[in-house]
């Protein structure tokens, strides 16, 4: 956040809280709301918006716990990162960050970048999520001024390279982008070909490969994506369903199957017939 501003990117106000007199001091300077974020975390698992003191010693203690023995564990045989093995084990306390709080509608863009140039991106405001701070699972595809110079700004700062995320509040009142994190992996996004400039995959091949740029067919002309499997798994009768491009991997039906047959219960269906037959009725056909 330090170099974002320094680049003259806006940004919330953003400290590191080394203790609760620090977060009380701080909370007395900036007021609340106050969003606390924990480092080495990911689907908002370490966001807290707080309102009273109270609130926010509680949620300052939870985040700064050094990360649970299965979650590192669940995070290094699943999803092959080992980072929070070492801290849970040694009982390491995790680095907790105060941000003041944007009030506004949440955005996020996904960059292929290559040697601190921007090669392809991604712009989309977030329409529905699968829990308050979690992932997104709909966007509406926008251009943004702000969002795509802050981009490139960062991109260039830091000379990145691959998929990056930074995630944006747009202000109610005027329509500022304000960028709020940085996440240096690939989003649930980055797989989707959205026409020239927007083709992350093939951007980033012809950079390896030092070829042209042969950009995929666009998978659809609607703005507004659906996310599968979450947005289905929020609410499989929800309207996003039907009237966006619903992004199910019809090509590859094990994916699909796995999705479906391993989440009963979080849909409200009772069976595995249930789900699939409901997933049948809002699919779309591949353009």
């Amino acid at each position: 956040m330090k170099v974002a501003e320094a680049e003259g990117i806006r940004v919330p106000k953003t400290e590191v809280i080394s203790g609760i007199a620090n977060l009380r001091e701080w909370a007395a300077r900036k007021g609340f709301p106050i969003v606390l974020k924990s480092d080495g975390t990911s689907g908002g698992h370490g966001v807290r918006i707080v309102h009273t003191p109270g609130e926010a010693e509680r949620a300052f203690h939870l985040l700064q716990a050094p990360p649970l023995v299965a979650r590192a564990a669940k995070r290094a045989l699943v999803d092959r990162d080992a980072r929070l093995v070492w801290p849970s084990l040694l009982r390491n306390q995790s680095t907790v960050n105060a941000q003041t709080f944007v009030g506004g509608r949440e955005a996020t863009s996904t960059v292929a970048c290559s040697e601190g140039t921007v090669l392809a991106a991604l712009h989309f405001e977030v329409l529905s999520k699968q829990y308050a701070a979690g992932p997104a699972t709909v966007l509406r595809l926008i251009e943004n001024s702000d969002m795509s110079v802050a981009a490139e700004k960062i991109v260039r700062r830091l000379g990145l390279s691959g998929i990056h995320g930074l995630d944006f509040m747009l202000e109610t009142d005027t329509e500022n982008a304000y960028l709020v994190e940085i996440n240096p992996r690939a989003t649930q996004v980055g797989h989707l070909a959205l026409g020239s400039g927007r083709d992350l995959p093939a951007a980033l091949y012809a950079a390896v490969t030092k070829s042209v740029t042969r950009e995929s067919k666009k998978i659809t002309d609607q703005d507004t994506i659906t996310l599968f499997p979450h947005e289905w798994l929020r609410n499989p009768r929800g309207p996003f369903l039907h009237s966006s491009y619903h992004d199910v991997p019809w090509e590859a039906p094990e994916l699909i199957r796995a999705c479906v047959g391993t989440r009963r219960g979080q849909t409200g269906l009772d069976s595995y017939h249930d789900r699939v037959q409901a997933l049948s009725q809002v699919r779309l056909p591949r353009p």
